[in-house]
């Protein structure tokens, strides 16, 4: 890439890091030497982007500082198609339409070169399966969740046994089979999944649940990290199948 799009990049790279970035990851990101950084850097503060830096710790890109509107490369556009047509085959209804409607505003400010580029994308991810219909509504669980705030739900596991829960939803996955809930349980008191079309009844309560989402989030992945881990340890000590 020329020095231009390397600076612009550069910014991009800066926005994803909610941490300093070190001068050294930089450079390798980029394929240039820590000095070509150094200077890149400079030239980023003279133009008026808050870069703010410290020897030994790295670099930070203030908040609220934005890039010009929609200066999206091919592959980020690409990236963008894909998701919405991702989000039209597999999300819930309220997602279905708002892939949609970002999509149309996009393609509205566009300029004319970048157009086809985006509604054109040959990039797919179909899904020939179609889900069991949901008995709930996902945009009441994603409001909650956005609000940190307990569901109560009437559940019917895979051997159909009913049961009441209070649920601290954290995340939505929108699978092929099924959509799922994952959510703290008060009643097994941890992380448990709940297909969405196994949730009979539903009800967002006004109280919120004690834990950041964020914290809740990590642990949850911690919990599947660990075990994928065992899972793949027991699956290599498993003797080959005659």
């Amino acid at each position: 890439m020329n020095r231009t799009e390397r600076l612009l990049a550069m910014v991009q790279m800066l926005r994803r890091h909610r941490h300093p970035v070190t001068a050294d990851a930089i450079a390798r990101e980029f394929d240039v030497s820590v000095r070509t950084v150094y200077r890149d850097v400079i030239d980023l503060q003279a133009t008026g982007v808050p870069v703010r830096g410290e020897a030994g710790i790295g670099y930070v890109l203030d908040p609220g500082f934005d890039l010009p509107p929609l200066m999206f490369t091919a592959d980020e556009l690409e990236a963008l198609m894909l998701g919405a047509r991702f989000v039209r085959d597999r999300g819930d209804p309220g997602l279905v339409r708002a892939a949609e409607d970002a999509t149309a505003k996009i393609l509205a400010v566009l300029p004319p070169a970048l157009k086809p580029v985006f509604s054109d994308a040959s990039v797919f991810a179909p899904n020939y399966r179609e889900p069991p219909r949901d008995r709930i509504d996902l945009a009441v669980v994603r409001r909650a969740l956005r609000a940190g705030r307990k569901l109560e739900i009437a559940y019917r596991d895979l051997q159909d046994r009913p049961s009441e829960r209070v649920i601290w939803p954290i995340a939505v996955g929108y699978m092929e089979a099924a959509r799922m809930v994952v959510a703290w349980c008060e009643l097994r008191q941890g992380f448990r999944h709940f297909r969405a079309d196994r949730i009979e009844r539903m009800t967002e309560l006004d109280q919120r649940y004690p834990a950041r989402r964020s914290v809740l989030l990590k642990s949850w992945q911690a919990e599947m990290a660990a075990e994928r881990s065992r899972h793949d340890a027991t699956s290599q000590k498993s003797p080959p199948a005659p």
